[in-house]
């Protein structure tokens, strides 16, 4: 049987990992621990138990990530590689959408969007809206810590008690707008709004403003095929917010199945990257 090639995205404290044999995707793996050096080594060992491999079955090490600086030399003594962020998310995206050609969007503490196509990758713009937005004002907003008691929240949540919408401030029909559309995230907070209701419209300003550069990036590359990937996909609240973006803008916004992963998949797949 032939040997694994194995990606690691490296965050602050999260590592997501995933390997390949003949071609054939692993299980993956998600590792939280205090420092990303922790994380990334309990995480390769967890993804190896998992799926029951030994160290002699890996041939290759790829990985990426923020956390990845804080690796020094080779991860258990086996041929590590230290892949291009950007280029690991654009294979990533492509490969976990099954497509060719998109604007990639990665959403992690913050957010970046690269143009990717079988040829090349490219970095289009970066923004500091993302992850870390979303929690730090929920922290300060509602005392709220954690992405699933935000995620639970904001389900409940309704938007009429946070945000200005065109229909509430135009009594005729915009073109290429609904009176749903947000005309200013925040913008008509009620003294009555509750926690969901804040919630809500965290999601949605993060969400919006991640979703309007990306119909901003799919422009200026020309294509209308999106895909977004990160921890953040988790949020359904969000994904709702990006679905109704491709209708709004006549866009093609793809989440992918286990989005969360695509950016290490990447990193494995620039292995036998050319371009």
């Amino acid at each position: 049987m032939s040997l694994v090639t194995v990606g690691l995205d490296i965050g602050g404290s999260t590592t997501k990992i995933i390997g390949f044999r003949d071609g054939k995707l692993l299980g993956e793996c998600l590792v939280k621990a205090s420092d990303p050096v922790a994380s990334a080594y309990g995480g390769f060992g967890a993804f190896l138990k998992q799926n029951s491999l030994k160290l002699r079955d890996v041939e290759d090490i790829r990985i990426t990530g923020v956390g990845a600086s804080y690796i020094e030399g080779e991860l258990f003594d086996l041929p590590t590689t230290r892949t291009d962020e950007f280029l690991s998310v654009g294979l990533g995206g492509l490969y976990a959408a099954g497509i060719e050609e998109a604007v990639v969007v990665s959403m992690g503490t913050g957010t970046s969007f690269v143009y990717a196509n079988g040829k090349s990758v490219r970095h289009v713009i970066g923004s500091g809206v993302g992850g870390g937005t979303l929690l730090g004002l929920a922290n300060k907003i509602l005392n709220v810590h954690d992405i699933d008691t935000l995620t639970f929240l904001a389900e409940e949540g309704d938007l009429g008690m946070v945000d200005l919408t065109v229909g509430d401030i135009s009594r005729k029909v915009i073109p290429g707008l609904t009176g749903e559309t947000t005309a200013s995230n925040f913008g008509k907070v009620r003294d009555t709004a509750k926690a969901e209701d804040l919630a809500r419209g965290i999601v949605n300003l993060v969400f919006q403003s991640v979703g309007t550069a990306a119909v901003l990036a799919s422009r200026v590359e020309n294509t209308k095929t999106i895909v977004v990937t990160g921890n953040l996909m988790r949020v359904d609240s969000g994904r709702a917010v990006l679905a109704s973006f491709s209708q709004l803008y006549g866009v093609n916004i793809i989440i992918p199945q286990n989005a969360e992963f695509a950016t290490a998949v990447g990193a494995a797949l620039s292995r036998y990257h050319t371009g």
